[in-house]
């Protein structure tokens, strides 16, 4: 039987029991879940699709594939992409779990991962026998790892730390990549949430100011699951790679890894309106600039987190004992330590509170910090 590691985020039962004890009850911020309301559109979309007699297919309707190759045309500054070169999928972590055996590699292959990353990618490469290598770029790696490199994950924005890949860092990525023949897999499910420099402008993988016009060994993840409070629908996709997607759209097939047809149609009117995705960032903007100088004002230093749902935070000491301060406010964050040896001295604090919790976090925060 495959032994895979304990769940991570068990750990943080102690640290939640604490918190509950605060007078107000506990502040939860240590998982990006959304709080608010999947939009009325959205949910119309679900109810009217709701007499769905027949299968759906594994590669999507013509009309959830027209939908987000619209999308990322209008949104992602992406050009040359064809419907049969996308496909839904059942959210965005069952791809990365899955894409390693979904392109056939094995104990003999290496799958390089961001240093400060999201555990899955690890897992992915466990369910098939290969290495993970953590790196930030392909020049860290030896000779012999190099041969042996079949998958590049990129995250950008990234979890937990809100880093942003810029034209050129991808570009220069992707060409090394491609000297050594790997696929390249950019999860960007947090592309629609940019503050600062990057409000409106994160790159993608497949732009073709990154790719020059070749989209062959390049993957973009993307998920719904953020931009439209639809992480309860596993509404995601896959685009790129016209090279690869035939199998991966048969692969799928065989394995019955469908979309039910009711998220598809709602995934089709969630992608064709941009205007609750505008309102719903502006909810996080707000979150965001209340959270932030109060964490600061606690004493941590707040990294990267230029885009994406969450503050990437450090006061120079472990995760743990950040937690357990935090903790002793009502306050819970997630350890930096879940995402690799480079995360041990930092804490993520999602934006994902309601108005209220988020408030309610600000002031014993402020109200710590003043003592």
């Amino acid at each position: 039987m495959l032994e895979l590691p304990d769940y991570p985020w068990n750990q943080l039962a102690p640290y939640r029991e604490l918190a509950a004890e605060y007078p107000g009850g506990v502040v939860d911020l240590s998982i990006g879940t959304p709080v608010d309301d999947t939009p009325q559109v959205i949910q119309q979309a679900l109810a009217e699709a709701a007499n769905s007699h027949g299968y759906p297919t594994t590669h999507g309707t013509p009309a959830v594939r027209q939908a987000i190759v619209d999308w990322y045309a209008r949104r992602r500054n992406v050009t040359g992409l064809g419907i049969d070169d996308v496909m839904p999928t059942v959210g965005s972590k069952e791809l990365v779990a899955w894409l390693p055996l979904l392109l056939g590699m094995g104990a003999d292959d290496i799958l390089v991962r961001p240093k400060i990353a999201y555990p899955t990618y690890d897992i992915g490469a466990r369910l098939v026998g290969a290495t993970a290598i953590a790196a930030d770029d392909l020049s860290e790696l030896t000779e012999a790892e190099r041969a042996r490199v079949k998958l590049v994950w990129v995250n950008s924005p990234g979890n937990p730390t809100g880093k942003v890949r810029d034209v050129e860092s991808l570009r220069q990525l992707v060409a090394e990549a491609r000297d050594l023949g790997a696929v390249v897999a950019s999860d960007e499910c947090y592309a629609e949430l940019g503050w600062d420099e990057f409000d409106g402008q994160v790159p993608s993988v497949l732009d073709p100011r990154v790719n020059g016009g070749n989209l062959d060994n390049l993957l973009s993840l993307y998920s719904l699951s953020k931009q439209s409070n639809l992480a309860g629908y596993r509404a995601a996709f896959v685009a790129g790679a016209p090279n690869l997607m035939p199998a991966l759209v048969n692969s799928r097939k065989h394995a019955g890894m469908i979309v039910p047809g009711p998220i598809q149609h709602a995934m089709v009117i969630a992608l064709g309106d941009d205007e609750h995705v505008a309102a719903q960032r502006e909810l996080y903007r707000a979150r965001r600039e209340a959270l932030r100088p109060a964490l600061e004002n606690f004493g941590l230093t707040i990294e990267d987190s230029v885009a994406g749902l969450y503050l990437w935070c450090t006061e120079g000491r472990s995760s743990w004992q950040t937690l357990q301060r935090l903790a002793e406010l009502g306050v819970v964050a997630g350890p930096g330590a879940f995402y690799g040896t480079a995360g041990q001295s930092h804490v993520r604090v999602a934006l994902t509170g309601s108005d209220e919790r988020i408030a309610t976090a600000v002031e014993r925060l402020n109200s710590s910090a003043a003592r």
